[in-house]
């Protein structure tokens, strides 16, 4: 079944969070003992599926226009939400995320092709994404490597007090 990349629609909301959830479970499931407890029960005091799903329905309600969808025929089977910083002429691919059963099909690469598509509409002149340095999220960093992205050196230090 060939695969269509579109613009979301606010009838997608409850599937494209519910994939959002299956993607990134053994994401969590890694990251969870990677940093410090302290820091995880600060970000997570509910569960990671609590946050996502609220940061997730925030991104869609207020940036739905800048979400691309991957369908295979009626399934919804990735998504891309995007975000233009035209004072640095830079877009950013904020959010990506694919269902396991259809990861390493090509879809993360049709909906990051069709990110770069449109920030040059946009007159961006460079991408950014932002991804985890824990072993949870080690595809990710692949998938984004493999697209051209070089990383920026950055670390990230947290201190209980």
């Amino acid at each position: 079944m060939s695969l269509k990349i579109d613009l979301y629609q606010p009838s997608d909301h409850d599937l494209v969070v519910a994939l959002s959830m299956r993607a990134w479970a053994p994401v969590f499931e890694k990251l969870e003992p990677a940093v410090p407890s302290y820091v995880y029960q600060a970000f997570y005091p509910q569960g990671w599926q609590v946050r996502q799903t609220d940061d997730i329905a925030d991104f869609l309600t207020a940036n739905g226009q800048d979400v691309l969808v991957a369908r295979q025929g009626a399934a919804i089977v990735g998504w891309v939400g995007l975000r233009l910083h035209p004072e640095d002429g830079m877009g950013e691919i904020y959010i990506l995320a694919v269902d396991p059963q259809a990861q390493r099909g090509g879809v993360a690469k049709a909906l990051m092709e069709a990110a770069m598509a449109k920030f040059r509409a946009a007159g961006m002149s460079m991408a950014m994404v932002e991804t985890g340095g824990d072993p949870g999220h080690a595809p990710s960093r692949a998938t984004y490597e493999n697209f051209g992205f070089e990383p920026w050196p950055v670390a990230r230090y947290f201190r209980e007090l």
